[in-house]
């Protein structure tokens, strides 16, 4: 078990609970890492809802309404699509707060305008103004979802103090 991931659940959860809040995820590049790190923290199912892996742009459009011209416009990997995802999953969830992520975790599919490494993350909140940021992060495969996890729950708790 990693100890700092760990450590971010439980964090996660405080928060969540604190605020009597549930939690809903979307997410590309990190295959349902977040997810699956959030649930494996005992007692989650009091603050977490659930989670939409839509790797595929047909499980975006499907699974959480993100538009096809969206995706043709701007691509997976956008801030324009990840915006979409978290909205939908909050529209499709009975959560107060979710989080979405695309992004290119490599080593290959990037490109000059979206090189590897480039992930973007979007908060949805009910009644709340949609959060996005792109990040570029260095490392494998594995170093960029493992900090893409880290960056989306780090700010799922700064949003529910």
């Amino acid at each position: 078990m990693d100890a700092e991931l760990d450590a971010l659940s439980v964090a996660v959860g405080n928060a969540l609970a604190a605020r009597g809040w549930m939690l809903a995820t979307a997410e590309s590049c990190t295959g349902g890492w977040i997810a699956q790190l959030v649930t494996a923290t005992s007692g989650s199912s009091a603050w977490f809802d659930r989670g939409f892996v839509t790797y595929s742009n047909a499980a975006k459009t499907d699974m959480l309404g993100v538009s096809p011209q969206t995706l043709a416009r701007h691509g997976a990997v956008s801030e324009a699509t990840v915006v979409e995802m978290a909205e939908g999953a909050l529209t499709r969830s009975r959560a107060d707060l979710a989080v979405a992520v695309s992004g290119v975790a490599g080593p290959t599919g990037g490109t000059p305008q979206k090189p590897v490494g480039m992930v973007c993350v979007a908060w949805a909140q009910r009644e709340a103004p949609t959060l996005v940021r792109t990040l570029q992060l260095a490392g494998d495969r594995t170093a960029v979802r493992r900090q893409t996890v880290i960056h989306a729950l780090g700010e799922v708790i700064a949003l529910a103090r």
